[in-house]
Formats: C-alpha cells, sequence, structure tokens
C-alpha cells in the first residue's frame, strides 16, 4: 500500500473523531472505490509517546471506511482503560491505522511447536481458549526481547497465567500494513 492510503485513513479517522467533539475538522472526499470493500483495521492513538486508545476489528465485516470510522471512535472514546478523549486533546493526540491481514490459522502441537513458527516483528497474533481471547498487534514485538515473552504476555491479557498451555489453545496469525500520523507529517 501506498503512503496515500495511509494519509486518507488517518484523515477519516481523525475527522470522524473531530465530528464526535463537534469540532471543525475539514471531511476529507472519501471516494475511493477500494474504501468500499471489506477491511479490518485497529485504531491506535498516542499522546506525547504513550497509548491513549486501541480499539479494532480482527475480521473485516463492514466496509473499510465504515470501519476506521467506528474504530476511531470507539478508540477515542470508549476503550474501557480511559477516559473519553476530550475537546482540548484532540490535537495533542497521534493517530496509527493498522489494516489487517486476514487471519491464519497458526498450527501447533505444543507451546514450543508455536514459538518456533512465530516471526517477531512480522506476526500479529491472535490468542484463544475457551472464552478467553486476546491479541497483540506486531508492533507490539518492540516491546518484548523474545517470542515466549510476547506470548506470556499474549496469554496473561487473556486472563490466564503467563505459562498457561492446553492442547485446545487456538492460534491465528496476521501482519499488518501500518500508518503513523506523525510519520506522514514528517516526511
Amino acid at each position: 500500500m501506498r503512503p496515500e492510503t495511509g494519509e486518507l485513513l488517518i484523515a477519516i479517522a481523525r475527522s470522524a473523531i473531530a465530528r464526535r467533539l463537534e469540532r471543525e475538522h475539514p471531511a476529507h472526499a472519501a471516494d475511493a472505490p477500494w474504501l468500499n470493500e471489506p477491511g479490518a483495521t485497529f485504531i491506535t492513538l498516542m499522546q506525547s509517546g504513550r497509548l491513549r486508545g486501541c480499539i479494532g476489528s480482527l475480521r473485516a465485516h463492514r466496509p473499510l471506511i465504515d470501519d476506521v470510522r467506528a474504530n476511531a471512535v470507539a478508540a477515542a472514546f470508549h476503550d474501557p482503560r480511559f477516559k473519553p478523549l476530550r475537546h482540548e486533546e484532540f490535537d495533542l493526540t497521534d493517530i496509527e491505522i493498522s489494516l489487517l491481514s486476514a487471519l491464519q490459522p497458526l498450527e501447533a502441537g505444543d507451546e514450543e511447536h508455536a514459538l518456533a513458527q512465530l516471526k517477531p516483528g512480522v506476526d500479529g497474533l491472535v490468542f484463544q481458549y475457551g472464552h478467553h481471547q486476546s491479541t497483540f498487534l506486531p508492533q507490539v514485538w518492540e516491546q518484548f526481547n523474545e517470542p515466549r515473552e510476547f506470548l506470556s504476555h499474549l496469554k496473561y491479557k487473556a486472563g490466564l497465567p503467563p505459562d498457561f498451555w492446553d492442547a485446545q489453545v487456538k492460534l491465528q496469525r496476521y501482519t499488518v500494513s501500518k500508518w503513523r500520523e506523525q510519520d506522514l507529517r514528517t516526511s
């Protein structure tokens, strides 16, 4: 994907948040046909290098433009880890968009086999066990030194002990195309 793809998606996300805050923000013409194709995105909001909200879709179930708008509003106002974004925070908030590939099952007979298949910095991972589920985007690899640490934190995020493993664990991987608003401003 080209940088202008990211510029358009970020403009759509920023416009959706601005509209919710009842702020003046130029609406961007979003008439590219590919915006109406199904897409799954995660919208991450950052302030001064710190997470301010992150919400997304793991599967493409609506047009990309609708997914970006809905996830941008959800990240800004409905991430349960944060209070809703305030009007005065709008200009201090940077947006990152991750466009997900389709989920691919990671077939692994045991945890060691799963760990051996992971591609640090490339794979996003969905962990599922019964009603426990969590995901880490590929960008989260920046916080971990090795696959075991990545997977342990993912299990913890799902509400399970970091050393948990069971034959019924299901893993799915995905990749992302991502754009950061601050990178687009400096390029």
